[in-house]
């Protein structure tokens, strides 16, 4: 077998690319916070969820390599850790959600003590207890994503057996942490924005949502690095096979969870849910709508059921771009229609938003990606990330 060069890849130019896309950004948002505010805040909300998406997938499925093992997680763990260490840029650039509450939430705005529904949920939808919730979650998360890298560098220092266990004892109960969390946020940030509708599974699609949006964002990272050393050495075709498989099983989780959310709401027909989808199902949003069930479910998951596709990078690459596209489309598809519908045309905000977000978030992500080798050398287990089986 050839021997692993183990090296560290300085990644200069992509933290160049996201300081620049960001400062672009944040120029193009501080105009249209100036002429669409509520428009400019709805937009940011969406870009916001996915690159958020990306950080916490990653942190549970570190979690859940960290438990289960197998080789393919040695492949894309420095990827997770890496994007799992951009949280606290995220708890910083959640500030401005915060700030934004009245232009994007009914229940923050001055009267919603007028609605009776809204007034009846106040104790729950109120400024400061939805404030110190988000405190309380960004500290789970960024203790978790701290504990674990803390514990990994320990481990490629030492290469002791009991830091694995560690890691995997700690896994166990944060990925229960991880949902409830997710759960929680998912109520307060999205399903929030139209409050007089409710649906008990929406939690669990943002879960299984933010999983796939790791995979992909993973495995297209893989593709880029395949060609580098050590991870030439680690990316044979039966690794990318697994990784393949992977990101097809969350394909489908995430077309059961949507379409069983719509219909129990279609089937019950009850007038304070249906208004839900028919708000992201007319007009320019129906085309959305067709989208998703297209490029985020039938065109991966036919890709995907091929070996061939899977078993190489470069294809594989293709299918998590195009995941990862369709992500975003989502996001945007389930924040922004009931702002476009109130006479605000935020998605034409969406590119500067996602600037100046994902330009800081890559950015980050390319600096934290520098600070060890691309594979985990000390981990007992490391053998299977080189395993030609």
């Amino acid at each position: 077998m050839t021997p692993v060069v183990l090296a560290r890849r300085p990644i200069p130019r992509p933290v160049r690319w996201g300081i620049v896309a960001a400062v672009a950004g944040l120029a193009a948002c501080l105009f249209g916070v100036l002429r669409l505010p509520q428009a400019l805040f709805a937009a940011y909300l969406a870009v916001y969820l996915f690159w958020l998406g990306i950080a916490l997938g990653s942190l549970a499925v570190l979690m859940l390599h960290h438990l289960v093992g197998g080789g393919w997680g040695f492949l894309i763990r420095r990827t997770l850790e890496a994007a799992a260490g951009t949280l606290p840029l995220m708890a910083i650039l959640f500030l401005p959600i915060a700030a934004g509450m009245p232009e994007i939430y009914s229940w923050a705005r001055p009267g919603a003590a007028d609605d009776p529904i809204l007034r009846a949920k106040s104790g729950y939808l109120n400024g400061p207890f939805f404030i110190a919730r988000a405190g309380v979650y960004f500290a789970v998360w960024i203790l978790l994503a701290v504990l674990l890298d803390r514990a990994s560098g320990k481990q490629d220092r030492t290469g002791d057996p009991e830091t694995t266990k560690r890691l995997k004892t700690l896994s166990g109960p944060g990925l229960v942490v991880y949902g409830l969390t997710v759960s929680f946020a998912a109520v307060d940030w999205g399903m929030s924005l139209e409050p007089h509708w409710v649906s008990t599974i929406y939690g669990m699609t943002f879960m299984v949502g933010q999983a796939l949006s790791a995979l992909a964002f993973a495995t297209f990272m893989v593709s880029r690095l395949a060609g580098r050393p050590p991870v030439s050495h680690a990316a044979t075709p039966q690794r990318l096979h697994d990784l393949g498989n992977l990101l097809l099983a969350f394909v489908m989780l995430w077309a059961y969870v949507a379409f069983a959310q719509y219909l129990l709401i279609w089937s019950a027909n009850l007038p304070e849910e249906v208004p839900w989808y028919l708000t992201r199902t007319r007009a320019a949003w129906k085309g959305a709508a067709l989208f998703l069930v297209v490029f985020h479910f039938a065109a991966p998951f036919l890709f995907l059921l091929s070996r061939d596709m899977k078993r190489t990078a470069e294809r594989a690459g293709a299918i998590a771009a195009l995941v990862l596209s369709a992500r975003l489309v989502d996001y945007v598809w389930l924040v922004v229609p009931p702002f476009a519908a109130a006479g605000a045309h935020p998605v034409w905000l969406v590119p500067a938003a996602g600037a100046t977000v994902g330009g800081a978030w890559v950015a980050l992500f390319a600096r934290n990606l520098r600070r060890r080798e691309l594979l985990p050398p000390r981990d007992p287990r490391f053998a299977e990330a080189v395993s030609p089986s």
